[in-house]
């Protein structure tokens, strides 16, 4: 009991001289207007005490006696330090960041001031990037760069897209850009396994994009021209995307929560006869009853349903000036409108930012991003016969022939079965397929650095991106597909995809006078590539309730096969520097070198060189404006450089073979130890300007691209035997894009209460091969009659991909269709790519309410309509299958015995303009003392589309590559697109 009282004033005097130590600080925060800014960032400076703002935007906290300053930072807000060294209270008032001009912008292997970019390079922020239901970084920015087009090839969860910048310019890659992700260039390339191809055809490819959880991407910049690719040599021809993902931000532990459900089904059905138009075609063409068969279906609603989507995200961070930290994990499941299918997503990121030694010299970055996703596929490809996918089975289907029928023996309900018949019940179709592919993906990174003094940091990047991915597709054996029934067919692919990357850069950044200032950055990267996978088939499975994927060595030997394949290993040694001189902030120069070594390149040229050259003037800081007082920015820019291209399969330019049997090999390319990179040189004008005090900002740019050296394979002497072996060469060709790019953001009312933005790209370019003296088919034709044929071609002095066809003049008296020159004669009959492409953003916010809305379009492009060119012809009819109802009721009765075949009767207008998204949201603010930031909204996507075409969705871009030249604009049963709402939940703890 004394030892107590004797130590209790003790701790009164512990107690009291901590209290003495601490100090109690009370705020607000608000922005430049006097409105509250509620979930503002308020850090002790140098520790890791601090707190957020409330609803009317005031804080209190407890910091240490000894502390000096706070750290208070908003999102869209300059950063303020607040001295607290003899105050209790502080009111902060955040300016805005300016006109975007002192925002730092990420460019190859570094940052910029966006007021120092000479090159044409646009940023799109979180805060910009579209709403809904997203399922890869390359949606996000749809619609919002001026010469980029982003193409949802199908309605398919996790389908891939096309992404083009500034036009179409290649024969063999499909233009799609490099993506690097925190300094770490992507393959392009997914580990999903290609599907069998058994029964219905090659179906379509996945998205490679689809690892990413688009919640943790903080931005994403687009170079668009050779001054801003330059630095990513080879594999910058068609553009660079740079993906940058979120980092811990200083302060206390804080939890972010996002979470949405929501609902789609199809945007658009296809016109086709239903019950009672079917009979009356059948008795308009004196066809009586014999494919009538009493009932009344709608084979398209049978296999579509409403998918329900989730996606959950949880993200954790914090730390303080030395380390930062964030975790993040992200579950995303979307059911398609297509019954059986889905697309599921596991996500998890962790990153890190820390500094070490006293002089903080030292620090460590890394990234670790691991990834799994799952696709449910249904049976609809891009090259179905006769017998064709779901989509064209349903609208084939007889709508007077019932789907499901009563057995004879117990009277219960069954599956309509067409044996003896090339007609399959697409419900039936539904049951008996089932395709499954899984992919993990980990993309790990670290990077050390040490700053040598404050403008000299030397930075090492070692990353490696590993990705498998495996393929379980099986086809039951009741179905009547030719080879498939009475028998069944299971499928296995396993696939493993692995880069590895080393690089070193040296950054320097000096003031060297006051008008003078250096920014340079020189290093060395060394990346190697592996690819290979292995698979199995098999058939004659017998009828039992078990997939077939677990018992191949149960299928009948004689029908049973394994493959394997690996790619030879790429390995790509680069050298590179830019120097940026800004004299005065007046006078911009920057220059820019890489050299690229590939072992995919003959021996005579491993090596490719790469330079670009840009300036700009800021015309704003000159002295003669200082009374131009309504231009708050005006700058001049141009620039000229090379990029190029090594998208061919490796070990082409070497004598390459493949086996062909048991110890037997076949030659499969000569070598070309000449063969060298692809390349692009590009010039580019254009001009920066701000208005009004930053309240109306835009920029034009002029591009002139042209593209020689490209990449074919080539056979000679022609004529050749078949199965001869080509040798890969660079053709004496030019594909060549030019244009004119417009970007325009304004802000039409801006006060405390009020704001409302508004923003419109437009870009027009034009397209053309010139100085070739060959041709390439492409763009193969599927379906009933026209198995072979292709629509589009590569030649001299048109663009890209022109179609290339009969010249259809309509039905004669008899109605069979009549052509120019009896048909004989195929024409140039329209361009694919389009020659204008327009986003078009506004968002309105009142108080706590906000409405924002996303349009995109293309114009000038034709889509041939391979759907109702092949799938719902009038000839149908006689064999008991659906047609097209435009069939129906012409001014000329077309024949039942017209004969199908490819004209520009199915070339048609594919310009569009989409409402795309939409989004209405609240912001609750705080709730409690707990709960921040709480935000609900709803977002509802493809609402509208204004277009001529006739199909599912002008957004379409069916891959129908022949001898791996890819196709534009065709459609050809695609899964079709949906309209989706979304209704969501975010806050903070």
């Amino acid at each position: 009991m004394l030892r107590v009282l004797l130590l209790c004033p003790l701790f009164m005097f512990i107690m009291q001289q901590s209290w003495a130590q601490n100090k109690t600080i009370n705020g607000k925060v608000t922005d430049d207007k006097g409105a509250a800014i509620a979930g503002a960032s308020v850090i002790v400076k140098g520790t890791k005490i601090g707190t957020s703002t409330d609803a009317s935007g005031s804080f209190k906290l407890t910091a240490p006696a000894s502390a000096a300053k706070l750290v208070i930072t908003y999102v869209g807000f300059g950063s303020t330090e607040v001295d607290i060294t003899s105050a209790s209270d502080v009111s902060v008032s955040l300016k805005p960041e300016s006109t975007n001009l002192t925002d730092v912008v990420v460019v190859g292997y570094g940052t910029s001031r966006k007021k120092d970019l000479t090159g044409a390079v646009a940023s799109v922020k979180e805060k910009d990037f579209n709403k809904g239901l997203v399922t890869a970084p390359d949606q996000l920015i749809q619609g919002k760069v001026s010469g980029v087009q982003v193409l949802n090839n199908s309605g398919q969860p996790g389908g891939a897209t096309t992404v083009k910048i500034r036009g179409n310019s290649s024969i063999r890659a499909g233009s799609q850009p490099l993506y690097v992700v925190d300094g770490v260039p992507l393959d392009g390339r997914s580990a999903r396994p290609g599907g069998s191809g058994a029964g219905i055809g090659t179906s379509p490819d996945g998205n490679p994009l689809n690892f990413i959880n688009p919640n943790d991407i903080a931005s994403m910049e687009v170079l668009k021209d050779a001054s801003a690719t330059a630095i990513y040599g080879s594999r910058a021809a068609y553009g660079v995307i740079l993906i940058t993902t979120k980092r811990g931000q200083a302060g206390a532990t804080k939890l972010d929560v996002s979470s949405s459900v929501g609902t789609s089904s199809i945007l658009k059905k296809l016109d086709v006869l239903d019950a009672t138009q079917y009979r009356a075609a059948l008795s308009q063409y004196g066809l009586g009853t014999g494919n009538d068969y009493g009932s009344s279906v709608d084979a398209m609603d049978a296999i579509l349903q409403n998918g329900m989507t989730q996606n959950f995200s949880l993200a954790i961070g914090g730390g303080n000036e030395n380390g930062r930290y964030r975790l993040s994990a992200g579950y995303f499941d979307q059911n398609g409108i297509i019954k059986k299918s889905e697309f599921k997503k596991f996500t998890t990121n962790f990153s890190g930012n820390f500094k070490f030694l006293d002089s903080k010299k030292l620090g460590l970055d890394f990234n670790l991003t691991a990834t799994q996703t799952r696709e449910d596929i249904p049976p609809v490809s891009n090259d179905a016969g006769f017998t064709g996918n779901i989509v064209g089975q349903a609208l084939q289907w007889n709508p007077t022939r019932p789907l499901m029928v009563k057995r004879s023996s117990d009277g219960t309900d069954s599956l309509n079965i067409l044996r003896g018949s090339t007609t399959v019940n697409p419900l039936a179709m539904s049951a008996a397929y089932e395709d499954v592919a899984k992919v993990t993906t980990v993309l790990a990174s670290v990077s050390p650095y040490y700053k040598f003094t404050p403008n000299l940091e030397y930075r090492m990047l070692a990353s490696v991106n590993y990705a498998s991915g495996n393929r379980r597709n099986q086809i039951s054996s009741f179905i009547n597909l030719d080879g498939i029934l009475d028998r069944g067919f299971a499928y296995y692919a396993n696939n493993e995809l692995t880069t590895y990357q080393l690089t070193q850069t040296l950054n320097y950044n000096k003031q060297i006078t006051s008008d003078l200032n250096l920014s340079a950055v020189a290093g060395y990267e060394y990346m190697k590539f592996e690819n290979k996978g292995i698979n199995m088939s098999g058939k004659d499975f017998g009828n039992y309730p078990i997939d077939y994927t677990n018992y191949f060595q149960y299928s009948s030997q004689g029908n049973r096969g394994i493959g394997s394949f690996a790619d030879p290993t790429v390995e790509l040694q680069s050298y590179f520097a830019r120097a940026t001189v800004n004299f005065k902030d007046r006078y911009l120069l920057t220059g820019t070198f890489r050299a690229d070594g590939s072992t995919k390149f003959g021996k005579n040229n491993r090596y490719g060189y790469f330079p670009s050259f840009s300036a700009a003037w800021n015309i704003s800081n000159e002295s003669f404006m200082k009374d131009v007082a309504f231009i708050s920015n005006l700058k001049l820019r141009a620039g000229w450089g090379k990029t190029g291209s090594q998208d061919i399969p490796p070990g082409v330019s070497q004598l390459k073979y493949a086996f062909t049997g048991i110890n037997a090999l076949g030659l499969t390319n000569y070598p070309n130890a000449d063969l060298k990179w692809q390349a692009d040189e590009q010039i580019n004008v254009g001009i920066d300007f701000a208005v009004l005090k930053g309240r109306v900002a835009g920029s034009v740019n002029y591009f002139n691209k042209k593209t020689t050296g490209l990449l074919y394979p080539t056979i000679t002497p022609q004529p050749a035997p078949p199965g001869a072996p080509p040798t890969w060469k660079n053709l004496d060709a030019t594909i060549e894009n030019k244009g004119f790019e417009v970007d325009l953001n304004t802000t039409i009312i801006k006060n405390a209460n009020l704001t409302w933005d508004f923003g419109v790209n437009a870009s027009f370019i034009k397209n053309m091969v010139s100085n070739f003296k060959g041709q390439i088919p492409t763009g193969s034709l599927s379906g009933q009659g026209i198995s072979g044929a292709t629509a589009e071609l590569i030649v001299n002095n048109q663009p890209l991909n022109v179609f290339y066809t009969r010249e259809y003049l309509g039905l004669d008296k008899d109605g069979q269709s009549t052509y120019t020159d009896g048909g004989y004669v195929r024409y140039f009959l329209g361009n694919p790519n389009p020659t204008t492409l327009l986003g078009i953003s506004t968002s309105l916010n009142y108080k706590k309410l906000t409405v924002s809305v996303n349009m995109n379009g293309a114009f000038g492009q034709k889509i041939y309509n391979n759907t109702l060119n092949s799938v719902t012809p009038i000839g149908n009819i006689l064999g008991g299958r659906n047609i097209a109802a435009s069939l129906i009721g012409g001014p000329v009765q077309e024949a039942l015995s017209n004969p199908i075949a490819p004209s520009s009767r199915y070339i048609e207008d594919g310009s569009y303009l989409k409402l795309a998204n939409a989004t209405l949201s609240y912001n609750i603010g705080s709730w409690g003392k707990v709960v921040k930031s709480m935000n609900v909204f709803v977002t509802g996507q493809n609402l509208l589309v204004f277009t001529k075409f006739t199909g599912f969705d002008p957004e379409v871009n069916t891959d129908k590559q022949v001898s791996g030249v890819p196709s534009v604009g065709i459609e050809y049963t695609p899964y079709p697109s949906a309209r989706s709402f979304q209704l969501g939940l975010n806050f903070s703890l």
